[in-house]
């Protein structure tokens, strides 16, 4: 008659072993499932907080990022005063001003946005990041498009009776970003009103932890950003190279072939990477590929008129140009 409480017993047990082993999310003494957001202790006998993950501001790679961020920032800030100072010299005259102070407001925009990306994810800043980040270096890209198109105008235009002098001036570059970037607004504004990004809770991937991220709402309408991103920059790219070698001490194209070509390596490489990750290191790649992208443009398109202006100053005045030229 002992025999069978002790079979049954047996039996218990064996269950309980076999749903441990086997990592179920189980409350041994009442075999009852754990609510999502906890998990069983390693006793499995009761259950215990998940462990969130995000990418937090207090992490060191977060850190690293803002400290990065701030640093271009003011970098930023500092050529564009130093742009200003040197309005009227030949180096900032040239290949249209007003285009270098767009791209460098614009770059800043999208370095700071990064902040959208770090700590707790929010509905807000889901909604924000990618359309901000998309929109303000769509800016950047379709300045630099209109900086090359004027540089190929200008070399076709050297002839009196060109008709391509008639495209000398402000209209065409202002229509060139305006018409770049409205694809772009548009696009942002159909993905925030169809399929908003939203925050989403990963109880799934990792055991006992919690991943709290974005969820982009709609993956065509993200990669279409991307994409898009990466058509003007191929456009300047292939623009840029095309007039690199053309004779002019002025000439930006050579420095826009660099900075596109930086652009385009990186993402390249950033979106198999993004796609492979999981939780904060998503985050992280993103965050790496636009500061990346960014430091690469501002590096390359600013940084060789900056050491002029400062280090080679008989390059930016036109007296001495003149000379030079009538000279030799």
């Amino acid at each position: 008659m002992t025999s069978c409480p002790i079979v049954a017993i047996v039996t218990v047990k064996l269950i309980a072993e076999a749903a441990a082993l086997a990592g179920s999310r189980i409350d041994s003494e009442n075999c009852q499932k754990c609510p999502d957001h906890e998990w069983p202790n390693e006793a499995k006998n009761k259950c215990v907080s998940r462990h969130t993950e995000f990418l937090s501001f207090r992490d060191n790679v977060a850190l690293f990022f803002i400290v990065c961020s701030l640093l271009c920032s003011v970098v930023s800030v500092l050529i564009t005063g130093l742009f200003l100072f040197f309005w009227d010299t030949p180096i900032v005259t040239a290949n249209n001003r007003s285009l270098s102070f767009v791209i460098l407001l614009c770059l800043v925009l999208s370095i700071s946005s990064i902040f959208f990306f770090l700590g707790h994810p929010a509905d807000a800043t889901c909604l924000l990041r990618q359309v901000f980040f998309g929109i303000s270096f769509t800016i950047v890209l379709s300045s630099v498009l209109a900086k090359t198109i004027m540089v190929c105008i200008a070399f076709k235009a050297t002839k009196p009776s060109s008709v391509w002098r008639k495209c000398l001036g402000v209209k065409v570059p202002i229509a060139v970003v305006l018409v770049c970037s409205s694809v772009q607004v548009i696009n942002g504004i159909t993905w925030l009103s169809v399929s908003p990004p939203f925050v989403e809770y990963d109880f799934h991937s990792f055991p006992g932890k919690t991943i709290i991220q974005c969820n982009e709402g709609s993956v065509l309408a993200f990669y279409a950003m991307l994409g898009y991103m990466g058509l003007l920059a191929a456009m300047s790219f292939v623009l840029a190279f095309m007039v690199r070698t053309l004779p002019d001490i002025f000439n930006d194209a050579k420095y826009i072939t660099f900075s596109m070509l930086v652009f385009c390596s990186v993402w390249i490489g950033a979106i198999p990477a993004y796609l492979s990750s999981k939780g904060k290191q998503m985050v992280i790649v993103e965050i790496f590929a636009i500061l990346a992208s960014s430091i690469g443009i501002l590096g390359c398109i600013f940084f060789p008129k900056c050491y002029n202006i400062l280090l080679r100053p008989k390059m930016n005045d036109r007296r001495h140009l003149l000379y030079k030229h009538s000279k030799g």
